[in-house]
């Protein structure tokens, strides 16, 4: 259970928190190597020739009077005297090796030098010998490992310090770095002083081999244990994630002992996955809610363990898992960011990562095809969301094209193939409405939204008013909406359709029915009418490829998306090739039942969201208002395009402003890289401007010298003035978009729900 014992940080939004390192603000100034050299090599010169006169007695006996005053008479003579007088040489060498260490930054030296070198040699070993992940060892083959390492510390301090042969480390030691005074209880001193330097030596070098640390970590006191968490959560300014660390306290808190015994022991075991802790905390949360669940959640902890409250699809993860994923946090990894001047500093190294609280205002990603978006972006977001469905925290709409599916039909609780006989599911044309009204409307947004502009009347309310006129009717006297062939007679207006449902209604006696239907029949013959328009829309889904689909009379499996409140993952494939104008209609279908079936939830606690692969001609003037209104009802949608060509003109700025994370990859032209310069907006940045002065003198002295080494190096000799200026410049201009972002790379800018931002970062999606 290494993933629930690391810690989180929470540093914003955007930001991969788990094992997150804080980093300052500011760029730290850095000493050049060559520097750190030189003056680790003075300072060491300057001890060294410190502790020499204070050993030979060139600086007095002052330093010892401190020595003198403490010792009492009785420890003057014989061997304490001695030892007093080696432990009191002893402190002074560590105080002087601890100033000149300090002065001469020995452990900056040493991180910089040494500790990169040491990283790669381990890196290099066997994991058997050097194991890589120390968290991720059982509890019985740490506690092997620690003692058997600490076996090999011992017997080699033994063999170090062997005094019967005269090879042995330490009698070199004391044959070759031990004054010859003669003194029996110098030679003690000496010999215990290198052994026990030999043995802090011995034990620095296996405690890696070890995993020490590791040990501490899982079996100290707990006291100690949360001591050390609180100092580092006090090192930092970020809060850290508490986590119960799988002991379930809450839940013995309230009575249930047995239960929490149990998920606590399947979770030492490594019976217990992500998946499994995260969907028992979350119907820990529902039976806080209501306690009437309180008997039935402990039954079924205690009869099916880490497998209790499951899915309903009985699947506990996914067979295949391409990024890294924390369901603590809800987050998943994309990517890296940059080592970029652009970064702010204290972004850069940082994981880049997105989660609900993000998703909830909306992602637009921009790119030219190939650049990554779909493997390195709506993969592991709908990764991301299918587990967290199955832990019962999220619901789940794909939508993209067939064959090119980011994920596979297993991750999925229902897959819909648009034009395949062979589909296991059909799609519901009205989104599981009963109310006409509703449903017209969100059918003309499918059907016309995207020429709202250019219909008759200038507006799509006049298309959902023809379908409303319609809709109405044939509910009424059939019990069900008209089914995509039924619709497109009645909107052609044929005879025998309008008058079958006619005779149906004055059959029932629905006047008000009837009315409608005059109505219809009235606009029908006016110049201009909709529904000539509407027909030829909806005859795009009445072919011979999509029939049995949409059949709205119940005899099918059909996709409602009114189920947004329970974790359902379903995915839908359009038909792009020979039907896409067909596809698009559908996307905008899917698009307009989501946006309308999120915000009329009752229960908004599960999180919605909808992933539409390639979105070209489906953002309308309503989709954006849709949009708008997700932040506050749990939900939100990932939108990919090619270009920004692919929206209208006069949506683009509003598509822009709408999202609250916006996503830019390499390759983007220069126009769409100036709408998202724009949006992104500028920055005050500290310049530095450096001019070289020539130095003109009129002392011969000076300018003998002067030409000597003008001589010598072929230029003036000139002075440098340095100007430091603060200007406003754009975070990332429309050049820098089009021609700076390399290959796998894209600039994201996040957004949380609570209003919190991030700066747009260059990110590396490859690691």
């Amino acid at each position: 259970m290494t993933w629930l014992r690391a810690p989180r940080v929470l540093a914003g939004p955007g930001i991969w928190s788990f094992e997150h390192r804080v980093r300052p603000k500011e760029e730290p100034h850095e000493i050049a190597v060559p520097q750190l050299i030189a003056g680790a090599v003075i300072s060491f010169l300057c001890a060294w020739l410190l502790w020499s006169l204070l050993m030979n007695d060139y600086l007095g006996p002052y330093w010892k009077w401190p020595l003198e005053v403490m010792l009492p008479d009785s420890w003057r003579e014989g061997n304490a005297g001695v030892v007093s007088s080696f432990v009191y040489m002893a402190l002074i060498l560590g105080v002087i090796v601890t100033l000149f260490g300090r002065v001469g930054r020995w452990p900056t030296l040493v991180r910089r030098l040494l500790a990169p070198v040491g990283r790669r040699v381990w890196k290099r070993l066997p994991g058997w010998l050097a194991p890589k992940a120390p968290g991720a060892l059982p509890g019985g083959a740490l506690l092997l490992r620690a003692v058997a390492a600490l076996a090999v510390a011992w017997l080699l301090w033994e063999w170090c310090t062997d005094k019967t042969r005269d090879s042995s480390l330490l009698m070199l030691q004391l044959e070759n770095l031990t004054p010859p005074n003669g003194d029996a209880a110098s030679y003690v001193y000496y010999s215990a002083s290198y052994s026990l330097i030999d043995l802090v030596i011995v034990l620095a070098v296996l405690a890696p081999f070890g995993c020490w640390t590791e040990v501490w970590r899982r079996h100290a006191p707990p006291g100690w244990r949360r001591k050390g968490e609180a100092d580092a959560t006090d090192a930092t300014d970020a809060p850290v994630l508490q986590v119960d660390q799988a002991e379930w306290a809450e839940l013995r808190a309230a009575g249930a002992g047995d239960a929490a015994e149990r998920l606590a022991r399947e979770a030492r075991a490594g019976l217990m996955n992500d998946v499994d802790h995260a969907r028992i905390g979350r119907a820990w949360e529902s039976v806080r809610v209501q306690t009437s669940r309180f008997p039935a959640f402990v039954e079924s902890v205690q009869r099916h363990g880490s497998a209790a409250c499951g899915h309903p699809s009985g699947a506990r993860d996914l067979s295949v898992r391409t990024a890294r994923h924390d369901l603590l946090t809800g987050q998943v990894r994309i990517g890296t960011a940059s080592d970029d001047i652009r970064n702010p500093y204290d972004r850069r190294g940082t994981g880049a990562a997105l989660d609900p609280a993000v998703l909830g205002t909306s992602l637009l990603a921009v790119g030219p095809p190939g650049a990554g978006k779909t493997s390195r972006l709506v993969r592991p977001v709908l990764e991301a969301m299918c587990l967290q469905a199955l832990a019962g925290r999220a619901a789940v709409v794909s939508v993209g094209a067939a064959g090119d599916g980011p994920a596979g039909d297993d991750a999925f609780d229902a897959v819909v193939r648009v034009g395949h006989r062979e589909s296991p599911c059909d799609l519901d044309l009205y989104g599981g409405t009963s109310d006409p009204d509703e449903a017209a409307a969100v059918l003309a947004e499918a059907l016309v939204g995207d020429m709202a502009a250019a219909a008759p009347g200038g507006e799509s309310r006049r298309a959902a008013t023809v379908l409303g006129q319609l809709l109405g009717p044939f509910r009424t006297a059939h019990g069900r909406f008209p089914g995509v062939a039924e619709l497109r007679e009645l909107l052609d207006g044929a005879p025998e359709a309008m008058t079958a449902l006619r005779t149906a209604l004055e059959a029932a006696g629905e006047q008000g029915a009837l009315r409608e239907l005059d109505a219809r029949e009235r606009q029908a013959a006016r110049a201009g009418d909709a529904g000539t328009l509407l027909a030829d829309r909806i005859a795009l889904l009445d072919r011979p490829a999509f029939a049995g689909f949409f059949d709205p009379t119940g005899q099918t499996r059909q996709v409602s998306l009114r189920a947004l409140d329970r974790p359902l993952r379903v995915r839908i494939d359009l038909p792009e090739r020979g039907h896409a104008d067909a596809s698009r209609i559908l996307a905008r279908l899917v698009l307009a039942q989501f946006t309308e079936c999120a915000v009329a939830r009752a229960d908004r606690s599960v999180f919605a969201c909808l992933v539409l692969d390639d979105a070209s001609h489906v953002v309308t003037q309503e989709a954006l208002r849709g949009l708008q209104r997700l932040r506050s009802a749990n939900a939100g949608v990932v939108l990919t395009l090619r270009a920004l060509d692919d929206v209208p003109e006069p949506l683009r700025g509003a598509l822009l402003g709408t999202v609250g994370c916006r996503m830019a990859f390499a390759g983007v032209t220069t126009w769409d890289g100036a709408r998202f310069a724009e949006v992104w907006g500028k920055a005050w940045v500290e310049t530095r401007d450096v001019t070289d002065r020539q130095i003109v003198s009129d002392e011969p002295f000076t300018k003998l010298m002067h030409s000597i080494r003008r001589l010598v190096t072929g230029k003036d000799v000139t002075a440098k003035a340095v100007t430091v200026r603060t200007v406003e410049r754009e975070r990332w201009s429309a050049s820098d978009l089009a021609n700076a972002v390399p290959a796998g790379h894209a600039v994201l800018s996040v957004t949380s729900v609570t209003g919190e931002t991030a700066p747009p970062v260059l990110v590396d999606l490859r690691g």
